[in-house]
């Protein structure tokens, strides 16, 4: 798992990388938890995600944003982040460059950083969004969403309410062209702290059928 060190807007930034083991491989960035709650790249979560990506064949980048671990820069509410994470897939397609495929996966507020990157990146065709902070943030940017995906919550979630993010499921769901899948963990709360096991049986699940050749969503 080699340590990177790659250019970002303010600096450079750290990040952990596998390649694809072919020139065509899909690409998945993963973004961490907000970095003024203890949001790392090395979060058991992102951990997991970059796991699952590597070992499905996907080039896979997990990173720190600006001002975290060797990352340079100071935190910027979202904005420098968002600047972070566009880099950041720059220099992963750089490597990268005939990709068939890009995912981006993120972790409460990475989601919504994530989400944000759906928006500007037409190449991405898939997402994976866990706890994304409805309470918190605008998610109006997803004006239509451009890709399909599955959005992931605790019903015990004591950061994220669970009916913001059914109130964001709801409304992307009335987009034609989208399929936008839904899965509720029982019991977990906003790390699921001793729910792990199911959310990723969650990802893996949605991603055995979304990385099928039969699936009915391109």
């Amino acid at each position: 798992m080699p340590e990177v060190i790659f250019p970002g807007p303010e600096g450079r930034l750290e990040g952990r990388f596998s390649p694809g083991p072919r020139p065509r491989a899909p690409v998945a960035l993963i973004l961490h938890p907000h970095p003024q709650g203890g949001g790392t790249m090395n979060n058991a979560m992102v951990q997991a995600l970059y796991k699952t990506f590597v070992r499905r064949g996907f080039a896979t980048l997990r990173f720190n944003f600006r001002g975290v671990g060797k990352s340079q820069g100071i935190f910027d509410n979202g904005i420098g982040e968002l600047s972070d994470a566009a880099s950041a897939l720059d220099w992963v397609q750089q490597v990268h460059p005939e990709a068939e495929t890009t995912w981006i996966a993120g972790v409460s507020f990475g989601a919504w950083i994530g989400m944000q990157l759906l928006m500007r990146r037409p190449e991405v065709r898939g997402f994976i969004s866990i706890a994304p902070p409805a309470n918190m943030y605008d998610f109006t940017f997803l004006a239509p969403c451009p890709a399909s995906g599955i959005i992931i919550q605790g019903d015990s979630d004591e950061v994220v309410t669970p009916s913001a993010v059914q109130k964001l499921v709801d409304k992307l769901r009335t987009q034609k062209h989208i399929t936008i899948h839904h899965d509720t963990i029982p019991g977990a709360n906003h790390f699921f702290a001793n729910e792990m096991p199911q959310l990723m049986k969650s990802v893996d699940d949605y991603l055995d059928f979304r990385l099928d050749p039969s699936c009915p969503i391109r």
